[in-house]
């Protein structure tokens, strides 16, 4: 799990990442989008939803195994992160 983590925090430095539902949907859409990381107290709808484009688009989904608010921590966000796309 831990190289995970260091995996968002070297794409946060490279500024390669999108943060929120509605734009990483969007970038799926457009295949602007290479990886997802879902956070695990993630919402079934939210989670579906990402999951069906991501099928659509060939992406890879990763399940991470830590909460929403310690996403936002790893992201030096001051609120809660759900959903993190990573741009191609």
């Amino acid at each position: 799990m831990a190289d995970v983590i260091a995996e968002i925090k070297k794409l946060l430095k490279e500024e390669k990442l999108i943060f929120g539902q509605d734009t990483t949907v969007k970038g799926l859409r457009q295949g602007t989008i290479d990886k997802v990381f879902l956070c695990s107290n993630c919402d079934d709808i939210t989670s579906e939803d990402i999951k069906h484009y991501a099928k659509i688009a060939g992406v890879e989904i990763i399940d991470l195994e830590i909460s929403n608010e310690e996403l936002g921590d790893v992201c030096k966000r001051p609120h809660n992160i759900k959903v993190l796309g990573v741009k191609k």
